[in-house]
């Protein structure tokens, strides 16, 4: 790609996805920063960004240069799968693949908390088993509203005070994009690239009514059955009952599910080979 072409596509992708989304410069400067440096490597190796894996082979390449940390790492990935969503699109990518997320060569320390993939599905397939099973329309709709917050837990590493201010009007359901609003820190936007997840996410919108109750509270993404906002205990308190329905004896708690995407995609690739 030339280099005129190359940076009018990446400042049109910044307007796109930064500046017409309402985040703030900070993040415009991030997401440039990151495209640039990604092109750079990309030239030196000689690689073409629309080629098979070569957004894997850089990211392999940020993991064993060992400089930045798994969270910045984990940044770059979601910035370059939003890039390249972006450039297929606009039709100058001919295919778009997903990226896999990058894994650490990092071991976690200390007790052995975080989920394995075994542990993972069963915990989601007592959720799913759960739902199907249920013939109250009321506690389905419980059921659904805890299968969304545990998988945006698990797949989107929200932290559970993140979970609990998110407001409707921070999803917008066209494009499944889903606006975080840090304690200390601006918002930050998550992509929610799982179709089924969008679904239920839809689905839990459409049902809201049933739990909203009037007063200042009617407006939170996720209401308790008495319409105000969840507390910390009762998320914990929803983990564990499906813990328990899955069989995981371990001691664990949902910062551990939120922790434990990067084992299971080490999992996944050995059981792949």
């Amino acid at each position: 790609m030339e280099t005129s072409l190359l940076s009018r596509e990446i400042d049109d992708f910044i307007v796109s996805q930064v500046c017409n989304r309402g985040l703030d410069e900070r993040t415009a400067r991030a997401y440039q920063i990151d495209l640039e440096h990604l092109h750079r490597w990309l030239a030196e190796h000689e690689i073409d960004i629309g080629q098979e894996k070569a957004a894997e082979k850089y990211l392999e390449y940020l993991v064993k240069d060992g400089k930045l940390k798994i969270s910045t790492i984990t940044r770059k990935y979601r910035v370059l799968g939003y890039y390249l969503e972006y450039l297929s699109k606009q039709g100058i990518l001919n295919t778009y693949y997903r990226i896999q997320r990058p894994v650490s060569e990092k071991r976690e320390e200390g007790p052995d908390h975080i989920l394995s993939k075994a542990e993972t599905d069963a915990f989601f397939a007592a959720i799913s088993r759960e739902y199907e099973n249920l013939d109250n329309d009321f506690r389905r709709r419980i059921c659904l509203r805890d299968g969304i917050m545990m998988k945006l837990l698990f797949y989107h590493e929200i932290e559970i005070s993140e979970l609990l201010r998110l407001k409707v009007c921070d999803y917008d359901r066209r494009t499944g994009d889903l606006v975080i609003q840090g304690k200390r820190t601006g918002g930050r936007s998550v992509h929610v690239f799982s179709r089924n997840l969008r679904e239920q996410i839809d689905q839990w919108l459409a049902e809201h009514e049933y739990f909203e109750r009037g007063g200042p509270y009617e407006d939170r993404m996720f209401l308790s059955k008495l319409g105000r906002p969840l507390s910390m205990k009762m998320v914990i308190n929803i983990f564990d009952k499906y813990r328990m329905l899955a069989g995981i004896e371990k001691e664990c708690k949902p910062r551990d599910l939120k922790n434990s995407l990067d084992r299971y995609a080490r999992e996944l690739m050995m059981e792949q080979g």
